[in-house]
C-alpha cells in the first residue's frame, strides 16, 4: 500500500510544484521547482517500493 501513497503524493506535490512555478514571484517558483523535484523523489520512492516490496 505504501507504493500507491507514494506514488500519489508524488504526482500531487509535482503538479503543485508546476503550478507555483508559474507565479511571479521569483521566491514562490523557486518553491514550486523544489516541490516539483521533492514529487519526483516520492514517486520514484514508490516505484522502488513496488519493486522490492512494501516489506522495506
Amino acid at each position: 500500500m505504501g507504493e500507491l501513497v507514494d506514488k500519489i503524493k508524488g504526482n500531487v506535490n509535482e503538479a503543485a510544484g508546476k503550478i507555483k512555478q508559474q507565479s511571479d514571484n521569483p521566491d514562490t517558483r523557486d518553491e514550486g521547482a523544489a516541490q516539483e523535484i521533492k514529487g519526483k523523489g516520492e514517486q520514484f520512492a514508490g516505484k522502488v517500493k513496488g519493486a522490492l516490496g512494501d516489506d522495506i
